[in-house]
């Protein structure tokens, strides 16, 4: 759908699932790469996507965003520290954040380090134009109050 020239949404936030660069799991990968003007508009224009783990070898996955972001696939629990005043803290709430399943790391990128785990990055949040990315390989579902918070925090954007 994102990919389809007459799909006009509002939105305020969107979120783009775990495994989206995975041909086993999905095929969203192409669509993100054809609609890469459109999201770029979108988060400028005051929406707020979150982005999860490729969980793919694909080193370029992200290619699509506003931004440079490099993955590398390593699955394993790991134990996150937030930046101080991170706004993404509550992402883990509903877990013990010593032992938070992530399926990669962010070895390179153009965004703020928000969430670390032995010097590695894991959480990235960028602010784009009026709107703001977060992109984590966090593996697990986010709390509800990170998705309340982070999708109230979106202003009405035509997609």
């Amino acid at each position: 759908m994102l990919a389809a020239p007459f799909y006009r949404p509002i939105f305020n936030c969107l979120i783009i699932p775990t495994g989206f660069a995975n041909p086993a799991y999905s095929n969203l990968l192409p669509a993100l790469r054809a609609s890469s003007p459109r999201i770029r508009r979108f988060v400028e224009n005051g929406g707020n996507l979150l982005v999860f783990g490729a969980a793919a070898d694909k080193p370029d996955a992200y290619d699509w965003l506003p931004f440079n972001v490099v993955y590398r696939h390593d699955c394993h629990p790991r134990s996150i520290t937030f930046a101080a005043g991170s706004s993404t803290r509550s992402i883990v709430d509903d877990y013990d954040p010593a032992a938070i399943e992530c399926d990669g790391i962010f070895p390179e990128h153009e965004g703020e380090d928000s969430g670390t785990s032995e010097s590695t990055t894991v959480i990235i949040e960028k602010h784009v134009g009026k709107g703001k990315v977060v992109v984590t390989s966090v593996h697990e579902y986010p709390s509800r109050q990170f998705l309340k918070d982070f999708c109230a925090m979106g202003s009405l954007t035509p997609f």
